[in-house]
Order: C-alpha cells, then structure tokens, then sequence
C-alpha cells in the first residue's frame, strides 16, 4: 500500500508518496494544497494508476558513469537519469532545528551503493525552503557522478484547469554588463515548448534551460527565476546559491512540466566526480519559495519572502544594520587615476557630504601598467610619494574609515612576484598551460600558499593602513575550471570557488568590523553564495544614470536593499534635477557616492548633502523593508521607473524616475493601502513643485513630474482617519 506524508510549512504544501515498488516521489510544493484531480485525469485517459503516472516524481535525479537508462528521455534532460530512475526509499526524517523544520529523504540503489540524502530546510515565518543533495558512495568500488540536482519537482503547472500554455508564465533575469538585472517574461510557446499534444503524450526533446559555465556567476542571468500561474494567482520562486557553474532547466516529463536546479555538470560545464568507496559529496543549495497573489501580486510577494530568507542565511554584520554611506572615487571621477594629489579635495568634499567610508579604487598600486603588473599590491610611490599612510590618516582625521580596491583572485602575467614565489601550483592549469585572460592568471585558492598570500595583503592593509573597507573586484573569466589535482576541470573549479569562500570567512574572522564588497565588472557574480558572506554588492558599471534607475530599481529582486550598492555620480556641469535623479537611484538602497564633488556648484552640492542626510534618517527602516514595483519590472526604455519599500507597519517609499516620455503623470498602485487612509509626502527633493496625490478608493499615487530626466522620493504613510 502506498504511504502519503502530507506537510504545511509556512505557506508551502509539501507531499511525498512512499509506493509500492517503495519508490518515494515529491507530489506537490505549492502556495495551495495538492488537489488530487490535478494528477488523476491523465491516469484515468490511459489506464494508468496514480503512482504509475507519478513514477518521475522523483525529490533528485542523479547520474552515474557506465549505467544504462532502460526508458526514452529525448535529449539532454537530466531526466529518467541513472541510477535516479531506479532509486529506493530508505528513510524519512521530520526533526527541528535552529532554523526551523528540516526534512531529509535518504534513497539508494542497491547494485550501485549509491546513497543520496535530500535536504528541505524550512526557516521560521519565511515561505522559502533551502533544499540541496548529499551523494555517498557506499558500495565497494569508485563511482563517478556526473550530475545530481539540488531540487527537483515535477508538476509545476497542475493547478488550475486551463492549458499549460495560457496560464503560465517564466520570469527570467537577463544579467549583462552594464544591463544588469533585465527580468522578461515567456509563455511555454514563447520557449519553444509549446503543447502540441494530448498532455498525457507530451513528452519533447526541448529543454529550456538557464546555465552558467564558469568563474562569473551572473554573466548571462541572475541564478533564480520564478514560474507564475495566471490562473491561480500562485508563483513558484527559486534562487541557486553558487559562485561558479550552475544549471536550471524548465521541461516536460510524462505530461508535466518539471523544474531542476543544480550545480555544475558534466555536458553544460566539464563536471564529474569520482566518488571512491566511503567518499560523499554535497550539492550546491538552492532555495525555492512559493506566493499566491492577494493585495499584492504574487511576483512582489515571492520577491518579498525571499528578501526575508536571504536575510536570515547571511553572515551576520553591523555593515547591513547601519547601511554606511561609501565614497567611492571611480566613477565618472578618477577613473582608476588616484593620486595623492586628487585625493585630499574629494576627501574633504566626501565628508562635507555626510560620507561615511572612502575607498580609493584602482590605480593606487601600479606605477605603470594597470593590469598585467598586478598581484603585489604594494602602493605606488609614483602616484603616493609620501605613501599610503597620510592619505588614510587624513580620511580618519575627516570623520571617514579609509578603503582600497583590490582583485585577489588574480596575478598579472607581468607581476614580479612570479619570479621569486609562484610556480604553476598556483594557478589554473589547462591542457598543461596556465589559464589567463585580460593579461593575468587566475589563482587557486586549494592551494594553502595563495591563500596565505591572500591573508598577508589583507592584514597588511588593515594593520599597516587602517583599512576598513576593501572593494574586492574580478574581472577576469577562466571559464571551465582547472586540471590539476582534480577528476575534471569542473571539479577544480568547484573545489577553488568552496576554498575561497571558506577563505573569505576566515578573513572576516580575523577582521569582523571589515566591510568587503563584492564586485566583479560591477555585477557579474550577483550570487547567495558570494552574499552570504560578503555585506555589499556592486550592482553595475553603468556610468549613465538615465539607465542606471531600471538597474537600481529591479536590484531588490537578486539581493537585499540593504546589500545593493548603487552608483551616485552628480556631473560638474549637471543642474539640479541631474542630481536629484542621481541621488534617488540610490537612496532605498546602498548609496555608494562618486563624481567630481569638490568640483560641482553649490546648488547641487547642497541637493547630494540633502539626499545622504535624509539616507541616514531613512536607512533604519531600509534593512528591514521588502520590496515592491507598482509599475511592475522596469525596463531600460521605459518612460516612467518606481520601486517601493513596504515597511512593516505598511507605511512605504516610493522612488519614481521619468525619463524622456511625454506624459508628466504616473498612477501608482499600491495594493496593501487600498481603502485605507495615508498621508503622502514628498521627502526629497525639498524644492518639488510637482503635485501628487493618495487616492484612497482605488489605492494608488498619482505623481506628476513635470520635467524629463527627474525624479522625486515619496513616503506613505496610513492613518487611523
């Protein structure tokens, strides 16, 4: 007799099927409880049992080298995998934990001794389950693993009665340089998996798929999508938690359509694993939610949950509770020409602004060529005669912490130090040449002496310097990984992204009042597992902030407000609406602060003090806020852009941006105070002229902005009246 275990979990429905061929499948994980006629149709039009139509359900799918799969899968779907087809159920544990529940299914297969345990981390109020794959081989001979999902479900689609193909939506996150964070959203048509047959016989070779292959996590897409059912008001959200290759994929099995997420593989990204006898290896995590729309549409509530959960799985930092205010001398200023000289009026300046940190990017360590000389990280006595010291002295004797940009990852080809200390050891290796790109090497942080290299320039600067923020920036991609002292080159990439987050614990250990930003060409590793440790994240390299508002605005959705830096760089020659627009593309989020400051008029000089002074009045209420998009994900050519912050007494910001459209007046809706009564109020600039209005019947703002190219900030708030 079949065994269901039925779980309701803040908000999630679960169900797993123990069967009669003691096969255990995940039914359901959804906003809304499973209804049993969204399975049984298509059992009933073939003749088919429930558990006979349900076999592919499996909670992981794993392959093995050199075993055979009996049954059609069409293509490269890591479907019907072997020996995922034919695992056994072994045990069920339900325990709690500090987190909350936590669910583990252990499954095996005999002939092979393979054991795989699947993990449901469930946290506290949060409708997001953390879920990953441990494999052991248990069996007597080495094992190679080709491939193993972090989280597997099929039947995404089930409820509702119309068509896959009219009720559901894919939400996917375009990410490229300079385009960060461009969300779209397909039909199944629009994928090219159209239903075209009866649903029972759906079965096609067309995967869609989202991957990464390589060092730079984000270089294509942010590693999370949601899937929306326009039917029934309900998403299913999903992020996957990893720093290098990685792999999702949309697709059909037995007339359903299944979600797999995953790390790095053997066919997308030169993966595998040997597994000798005793040996395990764990997964990549991955997290996945669920929402249903209510006042709110289900994509905001989805976003907002994982907002709460990624919260809670980062390292703990005074950085995220304070939201400090960074002076960062880069864009449109230095541009990677700092000298002693350039520094002390930006210096002054960035204080008389409110600035909290100062960094000092690129260029301070390099005499000549700026990149291939890289890797000694000694200052320059050509750009700082005097040195480094009075220079983070003078923005100690400001008010300010001082910081300086590095790229630890990397050697240049020309770096002195690989005549005295480095041999190939060090580096990526490939077909037996070292790996390279942009005129340096890649270093590997398995080996135990780049490592402590690493420490030596950290400790160096803090101890030496005073040093309390470093911008940790990677611009180079070694793609496939590394051969040396690995099964495959996949295999060495994953063993060096592993070591060199444990490595970057460690230095956070030693310095726990470090600020250390992670930037690579500004987003490229927008990731939870580079966000779980590092407190700050560079969202771009855009140095245009007309576009810089759609990239600003949808940041809330790959990471936390309070995590999300944001370029604010006023021009010499802008007016006050320039700056304005500049100042509000950061102010829900981290405002890190460049432009010529010393350079610009008082009037905008004013407006930048203005906007951080309102910042650190605001920024309490930032790390806490959830966000949300009355005009939904913004595009880089729309007209009018907004972004909100829900607080959670329901009182809300309201970031709106015009660009070049010709109407002057937006409508607003903001779902959670519909008939309820709030004040509104321009909170920046101080000089609005524009009019705006809270509509209480039909819950929205009307907001008027007069001229092009500006922006104004709003806070709502309810009232008893």
């Amino acid at each position: 007799m079949s065994k269901r275990i039925n779980i309701f979990e803040n908000g999630i429905y679960l169900v797993f099927e123990i069967d009669d061929d003691n096969e255990i499948k995940l039914l359901h994980f959804s906003a809304l409880p499973l209804d049993e006629g969204d399975l049984e149709p298509f059992c009933k039009q073939k003749g088919f049992a429930l558990f006979e139509k349900t076999k592919s359900f499996r909670p992981a799918e794993i392959n093995i080298s050199g075993l055979d799969r009996p049954l059609e899968r069409h293509g490269n779907k890591y479907i019907i995998t072997a020996p995922g087809y034919r695992m056994k159920f072994k045990d069920f544990n339900d325990t709690a934990n500090q987190q909350g529940r936590l669910i583990e299914v252990t499954c095996f297969d005999e002939p092979t001794g393979i054991e795989t345990v699947s993990h449901y981390q469930f946290y506290n109020g949060v409708s997001v389950c953390r879920v990953w794959t441990t494999v052991k081989n248990n069996g007597d001979k080495p094992r190679t693993l080709e491939y193993v999902s972090s989280f597997n479900l099929n039947g995404i689609e089930k409820e509702g009665i119309l068509p896959q193909d009219k009720k559901i939506k894919v939400w996917v996150c375009h990410n490229s340089w300079q385009k960060e964070m461009c969300w779209q959203s397909y039909t199944l048509p629009q994928l090219g998996i159209p239903q075209t047959q009866p649903k029972e016989f759906q079965h096609s070779s067309k995967v869609f798929s989202l991957t990464n292959v390589g060092n730079w996590s984000t270089k294509e897409y942010i590693p999370m999508g949601l899937v929306e059912n326009t039917e029934t008001g309900t998403a299913l959200v999903w992020q996957i938690e990893h720093n290098g290759s990685w792999h999702a994929e949309i697709s059909d099995e037995e007339g359903h359509l299944y979600l797999q997420l995953s790390g790095p593989s053997e066919i997308e990204s030169h993966f595998s694993k040997v597994l000798k006898p005793g040996d395990e290896f764990e997964s990549v995590t991955a997290a996945v939610g669920v929402s249903v729309s209510d006042e709110m549409p289900a994509f905001d509530n989805a976003i907002a949950a994982l907002t709460k959960y990624r919260r809670l799985i980062r390292r703990r930092n005074k950085d995220n509770e304070r939201l400090a205010v960074i002076f960062n001398d880069y864009m449109n200023c230095l541009w990677g020409d700092p000298t002693e000289e350039k520094e002390y009026p930006l210096i002054d300046a960035a204080a008389q602004a409110g600035c909290e940190y100062f960094c000092i990017d690129a260029g301070w360590y390099a005499d000549g060529a700026w990149w291939d000389e890289v890797g000694e990280w000694v200052v320059s006595k050509k750009r700082f005669p005097n040195g480094l010291r009075p220079v983070t002295d003078y923005i100690r004797q400001k008010g300010m912490i001082p910081g300086v940009w590095l790229e630890l990852e990397v050697m240049g080809i020309n770096c002195p130090l690989l005549k005295t200390k480095c041999d190939d050891s060090w580096f990526f290796v490939r077909h037996g040449e070292r790996v390279y790109d942009r005129s340096r090497y890649q270093l590997d942080y398995r080996n135990k002496a780049v490592r402590e290299f690493a420490d030596s320039v950290i400790d160096r600067l803090v101890n030496e310097y005073g040093i309390g923020y470093i911008k940790m920036d990677y611009n180079i991609e070694p793609g496939i990984g590394t051969e040396l002292d690995a099964d495959s080159f996949g295999d060495g990439l994953l063993g060096h992204e592993r070591a060199y987050i444990d490595w970057l614990k460690g230095v956070f250990e030693r310095h726990p009042s470090l600020i250390i930003e992670n930037c690579s060409s500004g987003g490229m590793r927008i990731d939870y597992k580079m966000l779980s440790v590092y407190s700050i994240q560079s969202t771009s390299d855009q140095d245009d902030y007309r576009y810089y508002c759609t990239i600003a605005a949808n940041s809330p959705t790959a990471l936390t407000p309070e995590q999300s830096a944001i370029w604010s760089y006023p021009k010499t020659d802008g007016d006050k609406e320039e700056v304005v627009f500049n100042m509000i593309n950061a102010m829900l989020l981290r405002i890190h602060q460049s432009g010529h400051l010393a350079y610009i008029n008082e009037e905008s000089g004013a407006l930048v003090r203005e906007a951080i002074k309102l910042y650190r009045e605001i920024r309490k209420d930032i790390k806490s806020a959830v966000p949300f998009w009355p005009l939904g994900m913004s595009r880089i050519d729309d007209d009018f852009v907004c972004l909100g912050l829900r607080n959670e007494d329901n009182s809300a910001y309201l970031a709106v941006w015009r660009r070049e459209g010709a109407d002057d007046t937006v409508t607003l809706p903001i779902g959670f105070l519909k008939g309820k009564n709030a004040n509104v109020k321009c909170i920046y600039p101080s000089f609005n002229e524009n009019e705006f209005a809270f509509n209480k019947a039909s819950g929205t703002l009307s907001a008027q902005l007069k001229g092009k190219l500006t922006a104004r900030l709003y806070k709502l708030t309810p009232t008893e009246i």
